[in-house]
């Protein structure tokens, strides 16, 4: 089986997606490209029997199918237009509550500045305008959206993040979707105090490279 532990690692992030709050039902997919080669989930399957072997293969940038026991993402044009447009290793695409209901908001066009972790976006997180989803027109939304960033919001829809790895992009849609609900709550009690621009950039300074990995173990 072909990019085996990128498989393994889709299969296992998507058993934690519901339980994290960030699909309803069978929403949502997750995506790892490697050299010309994107891991993807499969359409319409329930996260809970996902294993590694059901997981599709497609071509890079194509997406013609390689491997594929099953028809891969309808959103699959959205993956391979933010791996393009970003140069990313991993895609993750989320119908979480708190991030659609941010998108859904009539004339925002981008999350304020209502916490410091934005500076892990590139800047305020842009709300594309609604397309419908698995179209072209989504993709190159997506694609414009996530110029200079490492996420955005789907108008009416969700959100997508970028990293370098599964990881990284699974923690940004988490952080992501925090950050939108703690703009939902403060906007509850008035106008939410925004942090300016100039501050974010220091910020994004300060966290490069920010972040650290336990020593390897030594065997004896």
């Amino acid at each position: 089986m072909r990019l085996r532990q990128a498989r393994e690692e889709i299969a296992r992030y998507c058993h934690r997606f519901r339980a994290d709050g960030l699909v309803v039902g069978t929403a949502g997919n997750l995506s790892i490209r490697v050299g010309d080669l994107v891991a993807i989930t499969p359409s319409g399957l329930d996260y809970d029997a996902m294993t590694p072997e059901l997981v599709c293969l497609v071509g890079y940038p194509d997406g013609e199918p390689v491997e594929a026991p099953l028809a891969p993402a309808s959103e699959l044009p959205l993956h391979l237009a933010a791996l393009r447009a970003t140069g990313a290793a991993a895609v993750v695409h989320t119908h979480s509550t708190a991030a659609t209901a941010v998108a859904s908001v009539a004339g925002l066009v981008e999350l304020p500045n209502i916490h410091y972790y934005v500076a892990l976006f590139g800047g305020r997180v842009r709300i594309t305008e609604y397309a419908r989803f698995g179209t072209r027109e989504l993709a190159g939304t997506v694609a414009a959206a996530l110029k200079d960033r490492t996420g955005c919001l789907l108008g009416n829809h969700g959100a997508v993040a970028v990293g370098r790895d599964l990881a990284q992009a699974y923690d940004k849609a988490l952080q992501l979707e925090w950050m939108c609900e703690v703009f939902l709550r403060a906007s509850r009690y008035g106008t939410p105090r925004l942090l300016p621009d100039e501050e974010i950039a220091a910020v994004a300074r300060l966290m490069a490279g920010y972040g650290q990995r336990p020593p390897p173990t030594t065997s004896r």
